[in-house]
């Protein structure tokens, strides 16, 4: 008896304790849950187009040049064209959105054409090269670059004359004229970009001197312009 007693106050006993440690915990501050955290995101930097690069490009050109009939002082005019391919070399600096630059490039060129003058001789223009050297000037769109070029343009020239009485003379002119063109650049890679651009080049009139056998102080006068339809690729030196 007096065991059952001994052990019932046991029990009572912890029984009162449970209930006061519960009462107690009930009684503390609900600790807040923590404020939820921000996905983490990536973001790749802001392409930075400043350097130097080197590259080559391939495309279509069209010719139309002008001679000056020796005979009657019309204008004969030929159109010409054909593929061109080259190589361009240049350097970039920016500022924010604005890219401004130096480059030049050399082209060769198949840009052929053929007539005859007023008498009958047959006359026939070839445009082996062309050459700029320009500024260029663009607004940057991270990864894309839209510019607009302009400078001073080469182009070698030859002419020749086949003259209906027999015979054959050509010359080969060094032209100096002027250039306008546009283009898109994207940088596909931290050094490399694709481009595609449209040029003007300009020349004036050169004198032609192609005397033959029959015609031996034939004398005339060609006037040049060159559009010109690229893509190229350009390698750039350094990181973004």
């Amino acid at each position: 008896m007096t065991l059952r007693v001994l052990l019932g106050g046991v029990v009572l006993a912890a029984v009162s304790v449970a209930y006061v440690c519960g009462a107690q915990a009930a009684d503390l501050p609900v600790r807040p849950a923590p404020a939820p955290m921000a996905p983490v995101t990536y973001e790749p930097p802001v392409y930075n187009w400043s350097g130097f690069y080197v590259g080559g490009n391939i495309g279509g050109g069209f010719g139309n040049s002008s001679w000056t009939d020796a005979f009657t002082g019309a204008n004969d005019n030929f159109s010409k064209d054909g593929f061109i391919g080259g190589g361009q070399i240049g350097a970039n600096m920016q500022f924010n959105w604005l890219v401004v630059g130096v480059e030049g490039d050399f082209d060769w060129t198949g840009l052929k054409g053929s007539g005859t003058d007023s008498f009958g001789n047959a006359i026939s223009t070839k445009t082996e090269w062309t050459s700029t050297a320009t500024g260029r000037v663009g607004a940057a769109f991270d990864r894309l670059l839209v510019y607009g070029k302009g400078g001073v343009a080469f182009a070698q020239d030859q002419s020749s004359l086949n003259g209906i009485g027999g015979g054959a003379a050509s010359t080969t002119l060094t032209r100096t004229g002027w250039t306008a063109g546009a283009g898109l650049e994207y940088a596909f890679d931290k050094n490399w970009t694709a481009k595609i651009e449209y040029d003007y080049l300009g020349f004036g009139s050169e004198a032609l001197n192609l005397p033959t056998p029959a015609f031996p102080a034939y004398s005339s006068s060609a006037s040049l312009n060159v559009q010109e339809v690229k893509a190229g690729i350009n390698f750039k030196f350094g990181g973004p």
